[in-house]
């Protein structure tokens, strides 16, 4: 579906859907200028990135060192006007290094009472740098924070800013000393985003713009309040039939119990549940809103299969030895959607 057909859209409760979503064109458009600035050679994963937030969830970003994760989040938190906190993982970080704690306190009188004090989570843009270099205890302090958006602590429930947004970095090197993110965690993460090099000509005007006297600089495009309202009407985007069952049907696909593609009956040990086909759905919606279009297509689908996928499934023994991958399988996948 396209622009033109806005007014059947409207026609049929869609309470000017197209004129938002226009409106919102253009601002998208303004925040990729204005991240291009800083950000060279990664549109995919700018363009993912996005997706992530205008869904509402959250983002793993894995790549070597220097391919400009950090400085990434950061702009996206400077261009959409959140408030962003960063944390550096590493062994000896701890739970309430993240959460907060209680404290107790002495008034004039001498009454003694517990003050809780806010972590680095209470914002609106948590960067989890090298996230893998945390133990399970601590990465499993983001759990419920991922998923409800809010924390307890000492029994009591707090509730996080929001929008809240985990936009977490990993380094595929160097795992000595690192721990596996738990699966529950993994399924937390809207998309797995991968950062690869940029081409060579992105590459040098990267070197030429990053090594000279002037500094770039962005600005402000959205609101918290702005990306809230994006993000409710990513939710009000029409699906067909079609962008369902293609969802169903690479989804279920994926599972070794119920599937009937051979690569995943040979090679997957466990797949993807019910969270991956809630996230398909979100991403493709958000897809197709910053593309300015009025519903998403299976074209979204295979678009967005391995990003929303290739960390909610796992190999065996049988594909590691047959040098089978992830991507290879999800391919199998999308094939006869193709």
């Amino acid at each position: 579906m396209s622009l033109s057909d806005a007014s059947a859209v409207d026609d049929q409760g869609g309470g000017g859907l197209a004129a938002q979503i226009e409106n919102l064109r253009e601002n998208l458009a303004a925040a990729r200028e204005n991240i291009g600035r800083i950000i060279f050679g990664q549109d995919k994963v700018v363009e993912l990135s996005l997706i992530t937030l205008l869904s509402g969830g959250h983002a793993l970003l894995i790549g070597v060192p220097g391919l400009g994760k950090t400085l990434l989040v950061e702009t996206l938190g400077r261009v959409l006007g959140l408030n962003d906190k960063r944390i550096q993982f590493t062994p000896d970080l701890m739970p309430a290094d993240i959460l907060g704690s209680e404290v107790m306190e002495e008034d004039d009188s001498g009454r003694r009472s517990f003050r809780f004090i806010e972590g680095p989570v209470f914002c609106q843009v948590l960067m989890a740098d090298e996230i893998n270099r945390a133990s399970p205890r601590t990465q499993s302090a983001l759990l419920q924070a991922m998923q409800e958006r809010e924390v307890t602590i000492a029994g009591q429930t707090h509730p996080l800013p929001e929008p809240f947004h985990v936009l977490a970095t990993q380094n595929p090197l160097e795992l000595e000393g690192t721990y596996p993110l738990p699966e529950a965690q993994l399924d937390r993460f809207l998309l797995q985003i991968d950062v690869g090099y940029p081409e060579e000509a992105q590459e040098r005007q990267m070197i030429l713009a990053t090594t000279g006297t002037l500094e770039a600089t962005v600005e402000a495009v959205f609101t918290a309040a702005g990306l809230v309202a994006a993000q409710k009407l990513v939710r009000r985007l029409p699906v067909g039939e079609s962008v369902v069952a293609a969802i169903l049907r690479i989804v279920r696909a994926g599972r070794p119990e119920s599937s009937d593609v051979p690569a995943v009956i040979d090679h997957v040990s466990w797949g993807p549940g019910p969270r991956a086909s809630q996230a398909l759905m979100l991403a493709c919606r958000a897809r197709a809103l910053l593309g300015g279009r009025l519903a998403p297509s299976v074209d979204d689908v295979l678009a967005l299969a391995s990003p929303v996928l290739r960390h909610r499934m796992a190999l065996n023994f049988a594909a590691r030895a047959e040098g089978v991958t992830i991507d290879t399988v999800i391919e199998r996948l999308c094939a006869p959607l193709r």
